[in-house]
């Protein structure tokens, strides 16, 4: 039932946390008119008359684009132009809406992109505060009082009842409260929680719930880090000073190698010196990983070589990576804790 319940999300019949915005959005919409002919800059109409052309041949469309800041990473944005353009004829009822959590997509936009569109934005900000995410906590966690098991029902809210008062479990809820609000994250949580419950185990421990924070909470490249080979990771740490030598400006393979290269001969004793060849191999493979980013578009044409490229990790975590890693050389730990590499 509860496995149920996580995975497959009921949308709320009304709107919860932004009620106060909801309520100004309605009034604003009643007030929307069409602003010359072009139906691009409208969101929601304000009655039937409002959408132009021939009502018995044409319908209007809404197009609703969920992680809208995805489509802006589609090559030269074909898809978003296409549908922006086509929703300037006023012969053509068409109204496009992005869905994002990124405040900063507008920057994503090509210009022949940004050009069409009506930079008209409305901004959803949770209000709920702590206390409610508990009690939703609670509420999502606990059994009905019509289960088949009535016994079991009442010992296992007993146990969330005691769960929601534990001092680490509040910790955990609010440490995840503060990063996302989002109840996907919170279902993410409770089903890692869940998964933990055996016959042998029946119901949810505190510890329960640290471990499924520490799953949610994993860093996803610092993970990658541990796959890498030697090799791969060396690149990584003379990436790591070059940013530091240069103050997080971008750099390219050559600089990349040159500083491998001074890494083999002068303090390495037990990583074989690879041909050039298949250094740029590992270095792709750190760019198909998403390690390292391009800086230039692919219009500009530029030797692979002599191609910019940014580090995508911080020290930290190539440090915490380098402590984890199986039977990684001593002389690479002490040339990543370096100072000038």
């Amino acid at each position: 039932m509860l496995r149920e319940r996580f995975c497959h999300q009921k949308i709320p019949g009304k709107p919860f946390g932004v009620e106060s915005q909801h309520k100004i959005f309605n009034i604003c919409s009643t007030h929307i008119r069409m602003e010359d002919d072009s139906n691009a800059n409208v969101l929601v109409p304000s009655h039937d008359k409002a959408i132009p052309g021939d009502r018995s041949s044409s319908r209007p469309v809404v197009f609703i684009l969920d992680e809208f800041d995805l489509f802006a990473h589609h090559k030269n944005q074909t898809l978003l132009y296409n549908l922006f353009d086509v929703s300037q004829s006023a012969q053509t009822p068409v109204a496009v809406i992005g869905l994002t959590c990124r405040l900063d997509v507008l920057e994503l936009l090509e210009k022949r992109v940004k050009s069409r569109f009506s930079h008209r934005q409305i901004h959803l900000l949770s209000s709920f505060r702590f206390k409610q995410y508990l009690e939703i906590f609670k509420m999502q966690l606990s059994l009905p009082e019509d289960f088949t098991d009535r016994r079991f029902a009442e010992e296992w809210n007993q146990n969330i009842k005691s769960l929601c008062e534990d001092r680490s479990v509040e910790d955990v809820l609010q440490k995840h409260f503060c990063s996302s609000k989002d109840f996907r994250s919170l279902h993410m949580l409770l089903m890692l929680a869940l998964s933990r419950v055996t016959v042998s185990h029946p119901a949810i421990k505190p510890t329960d719930l640290l471990e499924a924070s520490r799953l949610c909470t994993m860093d996803s490249k610092a993970n990658i880090l541990h796959g890498l080979s030697v090799l791969e990771l060396c690149l990584i740490i003379a990436m790591k000073h070059l940013s530091d030598i240069y103050d997080g400006e971008p750099f390219n393979f050559q600089m990349v190698h040159n500083e491998f290269q001074k890494f083999i001969q002068r303090k390495s004793h037990s990583v074989h010196n690879f041909e050039k060849p298949v250094v740029i191999k590992a270095f792709e493979h750190l760019h198909q990983l998403e390690l390292i980013k391009p800086m230039e578009g692919p219009s500009v044409r530029t030797q692979k070589e002599y191609q910019l490229v940014k580090l995508l990790l911080d020290n930290s975590q190539i440090m915490d990576a380098l402590q984890k890693y199986p039977q990684c050389p001593t002389d690479v730990k002490q040339w990543a804790t370096s100072a000038f590499g």
